[in-house]
């Protein structure tokens, strides 16, 4: 099905595991496609996938993934030895905390395309690089992302089946038709019709600093994920060994020790803040409801846009302004979006299928 084909880079060794479950072979006149499903849709992006796989636009440019660590690892770097040489006062450390933002948000892009096994062709590889990327750069689970973020690219926008719509009904109620739902239901448990006034001080700053967080650990512990809890431990214990270290040392003339908390909180804000704002703008406006059991190409079309490419858009979003491109085919190393993205409109427009895309504040307007 196009799901497997989509998700996986090595199909044999999936099919092995496969095997154990299989019961049975569709006859020789079965239907091999739901009359719910578009059949001429899944057909043309069938040979769309074939095309893309003769352009080889599924390799990996791995001197790009090797840049992008290397500016993570250094602006990582920076932020620790702005305050090694300019003392803790507030403007280093302002200046600090916005390079240690911008290094944590960055790296966690890149432990996207790791969990999406987009940056090496070997699936080992991007194990362990996510586990290095995503528990030790950053403190957090990559089984537990996995987990949740491949439910997500499964069903996106599909209420109980997509994690990352779980806020409905309590903090937000989201989607036109989910909203129309409550309100006939008179179902209330915050004031939705000032959600979005509150939208800002709630889930931009607060989801790392306490979901999140929380969350990852929760995860990993019940599910006995025993390796990324020792991987995250090394992220705290470097983290608090070099920034706590050096905010004693210089307690004497400038910020004391007890700054390391704010350091730690704000920095997860920020993060938090910028994290939200790119991965909402592509799905919160779209359609938001029940699974309608939709073909793989229909259900990624409809709970997807774009935002407009730059230099600026892609970097700052990690290419995820080519959140169509990037569902449609989940593997794809992030650099090759743009060259299949003229592709996708085609299709798009062959079959009558509106193909967004809008500016980068448009798409944040939006999102309110």
């Amino acid at each position: 099905q196009d799901a497997f084909v989509a998700f996986h880079v090595d199909k044999v060794l999936v099919s092995k595991y496969l095997k154990s479950l299989q019961i049975g072979e569709l006859a020789p006149g079965q239907p091999s496609i739901e009359p719910t499903k578009n059949k001429m849709l899944v057909k043309d992006f069938r040979e769309l996938r074939a095309t893309v796989e003769k352009m080889g636009l599924l390799e990996p440019n791995q001197l790009f993934f090797f840049l992008h660590l290397a500016h993570i690892l250094l602006l990582d770097t920076a932020a620790w030895l702005i305050l090694f040489y300019f003392g803790t006062s507030l403007m280093p450390f302002i200046v600090s905390l916005v390079v240690l933002t911008i290094s944590q948000v960055q790296a966690s892009w890149l432990q996207h395309d790791l969990g999406h096994l987009s940056v090496f062709r070997k699936t080992t590889w991007n194990h362990l690089l996510h586990k290095f990327v995503m528990c030790h750069l950053i403190g957090a689970s990559a089984k537990w992302w996995t987990l949740l973020h491949s439910r997500h690219h499964a069903k996106p926008n599909c209420f109980q089946k997509d994690p990352d719509i779980d806020m409905h009904p309590f903090l937000f109620t989201l989607g036109k038709k989910f909203s129309v739902e409550l309100g006939i239901k008179k179902t209330k448990y915050m004031p939705y019709n000032h959600q979005h006034k509150y939208f800002f001080i709630t889930l931009p700053p607060l989801l790392f600093p306490t979901y999140f967080h929380c969350h990852t650990f929760y995860i990993a512990y019940t599910k006995r994920y025993w390796a990324d809890l020792a991987w995250m431990l090394t992220f705290y214990i470097r983290f608090f060994f070099t920034y706590g270290s050096l905010l004693e040392i210089k307690r004497l003339t400038s910020l004391p020790v007890t700054e390391l908390w704010p350091l730690v909180w704000l920095h997860r804000m920020l993060e938090s803040s910028w994290f939200v704002w790119v991965s909402q703008m592509n799905h919160i406006p779209m359609d938001i409801y029940y699974d309608s059991n939709l073909d793989w190409v229909s259900t990624q079309l409809q709970a997807t846009c774009n935002v407009e490419q730059s230099l600026f858009n892609d970097w700052f979003t990690g290419h995820l302004n080519f959140q169509i491109e990037h569902h449609l085919f989940p593997t794809m190393p992030r650099h090759n979006y743009w060259k299949v993205a003229p592709l996708v409109k085609s299709l798009c427009a062959k079959h009558g299928i509106e193909y967004q895309c809008k500016p980068l504040l448009t798409a944040f307007a939006d999102i309110v």
